[in-house]
């Protein structure tokens, strides 16, 4: 027998203790009690929107919109197509008639053909012919006396400058100004530099540095002292903070608060789902005993009374009142048109009895000798048979 292993008890939940234990259930019975009405309200108004949606709101919105286009949009509409558009083509027609036609007519056989050939035909006549010949001229003689009149003055001005400018110029840098700056002033400052300011530097640097390694080997010292110093300081400041501070509040977060907010999670999440529980049955109870007390004997009487009253009204008032509808309508149509028959009768009458019978004239019968009428079938004697189709007698008759 192995006495190592341990079955863990029903109900248990790793990572609990005492504390666990001892508020679970007091957590979860409060949980519930707090919970329960709030999921309850929740649950009816849930239960009241979407009724309200179903039964009011969806059909509300549909009769809005129907409203809104029968009483917007379709006149809208048919303001838009049959009146705007019409009235807006109209204008922009009307628009372009009055104002646009007119310039375009006049810029095109008036303005462009006065400037093309009043104004730019001429000038340019006049400026191909005329002036680029004359100005091609004047730039020639104006060439040939310039460059003339600029070759002389231009050896002469040229000897002039070179005497006056030139040469003294050239003089003065080379025999004074070259001497003058390279031996006054190149070479003492090149001698001055080489024999005075470089060893003056080399010892000045030298030094300099002596007296920064000492004062870095001093402030070293001083530093690692310092640190070591600051490093016990920390170190016992730290261990103070760790003792009283953050030691104390991890057991109260780990031993207290976690475990506690842990079951408050837990209650509630099995207070909501009870709570559910218990709305689904108490609405469920609502509604059978709202089904019990209204809906059965709503239902009872629509199915008992009145659907056969119903029927009784469709097949005893409403079918004979349709017939007899049907039946009105037929008589009506049928006497408007024996009405239509006798007017247009008295019509052609009174006509033929002011512009006198043309039952020659408007006969429909075949001009000829016929083989027989169409009221009997009695031939007439002494005459040849004549064709039953209309055309074939016809031509028989002409050709006899």
């Amino acid at each position: 027998m192995d006495y190592g292993k341990h079955q863990a008890p029903q109900g248990y939940e790793p990572g609990g203790s005492v504390l666990t234990t001892l508020i679970r259930i007091p957590v979860r019975i409060v949980v519930v009690v707090l919970v329960l009405p709030v999921r309850m309200v929740r649950d009816a108004l849930t239960a009241l929107w979407h009724a309200a949606g179903r039964v009011l709101l969806r059909p509300l919105g549909r009769a809005l919109a129907w409203l809104l286009d029968t009483l917007v949009l379709t006149p809208l509409t048919w303001l838009y197509t049959g009146v705007l558009t019409p009235l807006g083509k109209a204008a922009s027609w009307l628009a372009v008639a009055l104002l646009l036609w007119p310039w375009i007519g006049l810029w095109r056989y008036v303005v462009v053909p006065v400037a093309r050939y009043g104004i730019a035909a001429p000038a340019v006549w006049l400026y191909r012919a005329v002036l680029t010949p004359l100005g091609h001229g004047l730039r020639w003689i104006g060439i040939a006396l310039l460059a003339s009149a600029a070759r002389g003055l231009g050896t002469g001005l040229a000897w002039l400058l070179a005497t006056l400018l030139v040469l003294p110029a050239a003089a003065l840098w080379r025999y004074v100004i070259v001497p003058v700056v390279r031996y006054g002033l190149i070479v003492p400052v090149v001698w001055l530099y080489g024999a005075v300011l470089t060893p003056i530097g080399l010892g000045t640097a030298w030094v300099l540095g002596r007296l920064w390694q000492g004062a870095a080997w001093v402030l070293g010292r001083l530093w690692r002292g310092i640190a070591a110093t600051g490093r016990g300081l920390g170190v016992a400041v730290a261990w103070l903070v760790m003792t009283l501070l953050v030691a104390p509040v991890s057991w109260t977060y780990r031993r207290v608060l976690a475990p506690v907010g842990r079951e408050i999670a837990a209650a509630s999440e099995v207070a909501w789902r009870i709570a559910g529980y218990v709305s689904r049955a108490v609405g469920r109870g609502i509604a059978r005993l709202a089904w019990y007390l209204v809906g059965a004997p709503v239902s009872w009487a629509y199915r008992t009374l009145f659907t056969p009253v119903g029927h009784f009204l469709r097949d005893s008032v409403a079918a004979p009142a349709r017939r007899a509808a049907a039946e009105a309508g037929r008589a009506a149509r049928a006497a408007l048109a024996s009405a239509r028959e006798t007017v247009r009768r008295a019509r052609r009458d009174a006509w033929r009895a002011l512009a006198g019978s043309t039952d020659g004239a408007r006969s429909r019968e075949p001009v000829g000798i016929p083989a027989r009428t169409l009221g009997s079938t009695t031939t007439v004697p002494s005459a040849a048979q004549a064709s039953e189709t209309p055309l074939l007698g016809e031509k028989l008759v002409q050709r006899g």
